[in-house]
C-alpha cells in the first residue's frame, strides 16, 4: 500500500468497532443502484408500449443515467473528501429515493429521459463514498479485500434481485413500480446509517473547484454524446463539434488539476501503473459487457417469449458467479498474483461473449445460463481486485477521489458500451424487410415492432416478427462479437500492465 495514513492506534487502525455492521449499511447503497441498473432492461418493453419512444429516446432512457453519474463521479467523490463522506452518502441516498418517485411516475418519453439524468446526479453521491468509507473502516489489507469482496458481492447479488423483484412487479403492477422498490432500500440505509457509519474527510481539503467541476461534467458528455451519435448516424458537424467541445473540455480539466495545490483529482495518480491497468479495465470490461447486457433482458422476453420473471431468473447464473468469485478474489490474487486473476477473468468474459455469437431464435438455456456464469465468474474475480488495487494506491484522503475514478471508469463504460454494441444492435435491426402495411414505428426497437404487430392481421404479424426477431438476433450476435473482441484484448494489456502488483498482506 502506498500514501501516508493519519496517525492512529494500532488497535484501532486494523479492528476499529462495528465495521462490519457499517459495512451492512454500505452495501445497502450498492444494492440501490445495483437494482435500479438491472430492473431498467426489464421495463423497457413496458416502456416502450406506454410512451412510444423512438429508437434513440430508448437508447436515451437506458444511457443518460450513465452519462450524467460518469460526468458528476469525480466532482462527488471529491466533495465528499471535503465536506464528509457519510454526509455526502445520505443525502444521496434520500435524493436517490424521492427522484426514483419521478422515473415511476414518467408520463412522456421526455420526462422519463429528464428524470433518469436527475437519477444520476443523486447516484453520483453514492459509489464513491461506499468505497471511500470501504477505505476508511478497514485498515487491514485483507479485511478490506473482504470487504470490497462483500461490496462486489452485493453489487451482484442486486443483478439477480433486480430482475427477479422486477419481474415479479412487471407481472402484477405497471412498469413504474420497478422504480418504487428503491424507497424502502434507501429508507434503511439512512435511518441505519445515521447511527451506524463514522464520519470521514479530509482534513486538509482545500477549496471545491467549481469550474473543475463544470470542465468535467461538460467534457465527459460531450464526448460520449458524440461517440453514440456517430455510432447512430455517422460523422455530422454537430458530432464532431461534440466530440471537440468534449475533448478540449477534458484537456482543459487536465491542465486546472495540474496547476491546482488541492485539486478536485490528482491526476499524478495516473503514474502508479497498477492504478491506471486497473482502471483502463474496468472501462474497456464494461464497455464489452454493458450494450450486451441492454438488450439480453429483451432477447429473453420479446425473441424467446419469457414473462418478466422467467427472464429474471434466467440471468440469475451470472449474479451468483459473481457473488462467489467476488468473495475469493482477494484470497486468489494473494495466492496467485493480481495480473492472473484479472487477465483469466477477462479472458473468460471474452470466451463467453464469444460462444453467444451463435445463438438464435431458439438457442437452448444450457449455453444462455452457462454462459452467464462464465460472465460472472470473470466479472466477479476482475472487478473485486481492480477496485482493491485502486484503494490501495491512494493515502485514505484521497479515497473519495480514487473510488471515484473507478466508478467513472464503470459508468463511462457503460455509457459508451450502450451507445456503441446498442447502436449496432438498433443499426442491423433497422433495416429488417417488412411486409407491406408495416408502421413505421416497428423499425424502430423490436418493443415497437410487437405493438404494431399486435394490429396487424394474423399473417401479416407473423411475417413481421418473424423478420424482426431475425434482425434482432443478428445484430445482437454482431455485438457479443465486437464484446468478446474487447474483452479479450482488455486481458492481454491488463497482463502487462498489472504486472508486478500485488494485494499488501500486512496492517
Amino acid at each position: 500500500m502506498t500514501g501516508t495514513l493519519q496517525p492512529v492506534a494500532p488497535d484501532e487502525a486494523v479492528k476499529r468497532p462495528g465495521r462490519w455492521l457499517a459495512l451492512s449499511v454500505l452495501v445497502f447503497a450498492v444494492l440501490l443502484v445495483a437494482v435500479d441498473a438491472t430492473v431498467l432492461g426489464l421495463a423497457t418493453p413496458y416502456i416502450s408500449e406506454d410512451l412510444e419512444p423512438s429508437g434513440t429516446q430508448l437508447l436515451w432512457i437506458g444511457d443518460v443515467y450513465s452519462f450524467v453519474i460518469a460526468g458528476l463521479l469525480v466532482s462527488m467523490g471529491s466533495l465528499g473528501d471535503r465536506i464528509g463522506r457519510k454526509r455526502v452518502l445520505l443525502v444521496g441516498a434520500t435524493a436517490f429515493g424521492a427522484i426514483s418517485v419521478l422515473n415511476a411516475y414518467a408520463t412522456t418519453p421526455e420526462m422519463m429521459i429528464a428524470a433518469r439524468a436527475l437519477l444520476g446526479v443523486a447516484g453520483a453521491t453514492l459509489m464513491p463514498a461506499t468505497l471511500a468509507l470501504i477505505r476508511n473502516l478497514f485498515h487491514d489489507p485483507r479485511e478490506r479485500s473482504l470487504a470490497v469482496g462483500i461490496w462486489g458481492a452485493t453489487a451482484s447479488a442486486g443483478t439477480a434481485v433486480g430482475p427477479i423483484a422486477g419481474g415479479f412487479l412487471l407481472e402484477h403492477f405497471w412498469w413504474g413500480s420497478v422504480f418504487l422498490i428503491n424507497l424502502p432500500v434507501m429508507a434503511v440505509l439512512v435511518v441505519v446509517g445515521i447511527r451506524t457509519l463514522p464520519e470521514s474527510r479530509n482534513p486538509d481539503p482545500g477549496p471545491w473547484d467549481l469550474p473543475g467541476v463544470a470542465l468535467s461534467l461538460v467534457g465527459v458528455i460531450a464526448v460520449v454524446y458524440a461517440v453514440k451519435e456517430a455510432a447512430a448516424h455517422g460523422l455530422t458537424r454537430a458530432t464532431a463539434g461534440a466530440a471537440l467541445l468534449g475533448a478540449a473540455a477534458l484537456y482543459g480539466f487536465v491542465r486546472r488539476q495540474l496547476t491546482l495545490p488541492v485539486p478536485l483529482l490528482d491526476m499524478r495518480l495516473f503514474r502508479n501503473r497498477g492504478f491506471s491497468g486497473a482502471v483502463l479495465a474496468d472501462l474497456l470490461t464494461v464497455l464489452g459487457l454493458s450494450g450486451l447486457v441492454f438488450f439480453l433482458s429483451q432477447y429473453l422476453q420479446l425473441v424467446q417469449g419469457r414473462s418478466p420473471l422467467e427472464a429474471g431468473l434466467a440471468e440469475l447464473p451470472a449474479a451468483v458467479g459473481a457473488v462467489v468469485a467476488g468473495l475469493l478474489a482477494g484470497h486468489a490474487a494473494r495466492r496467485f498474483s493480481v495480473r492472473a486473476v484479472v487477465s483469466g477473468g477477462l479472458a473468460a468474459i471474452g470466451l463467453a461473449l464469444a460462444a453467444l455469437t451463435v445463438i438464435d431464435e431458439s438457442t437452448g438455456y444450457p449455453l444462455l445460463g452457462a454462459s452467464l456464469l462464465v460472465v460472472g465468474v470473470g466479472a466477479g474475480l476482475s472487478f473485486t481486485v481492480t477496485a482493491d488495487v485502486i484503494l490501495s494506491s491512494v493515502p485514505e484522503e484521497e479515497a473519495g477521489s480514487a473510488s471515484a475514478v473507478s466508478e467513472t471508469a464503470y459508468e463511462l463504460g457503460a455509457a459508451l458500451g450502450i451507445a456503441v454494441l446498442g447502436s449496432i444492435v438498433t443499426g442491423v435491426y433497422r433495416g429488417f424487410p417488412s411486409p407491406p402495411g408495416t408502421p413505421a414505428g416497428a423499425h424502430e426497437s423490436l418493443g415497437g415492432a410487437v405493438e404494431a404487430a399486435s394490429g396487424l392481421p394474423a399473417a401479416t404479424a407473423r411475417e413481421l416478427l418473424a423478420s424482426a426477431r431475425g434482425a434482432f438476433v443478428d445484430g445482437l450476435t454482431i455485438a457479443a462479437g465486437v464484446g468478446a473482441a474487447v474483452l479479450l484484448a482488455t486481458a492481454a494489456a491488463a497482463w502487462f500492465m498489472l504486472r508486478g502488483q500485488r494485494l499488501d498482506s500486512r496492517p
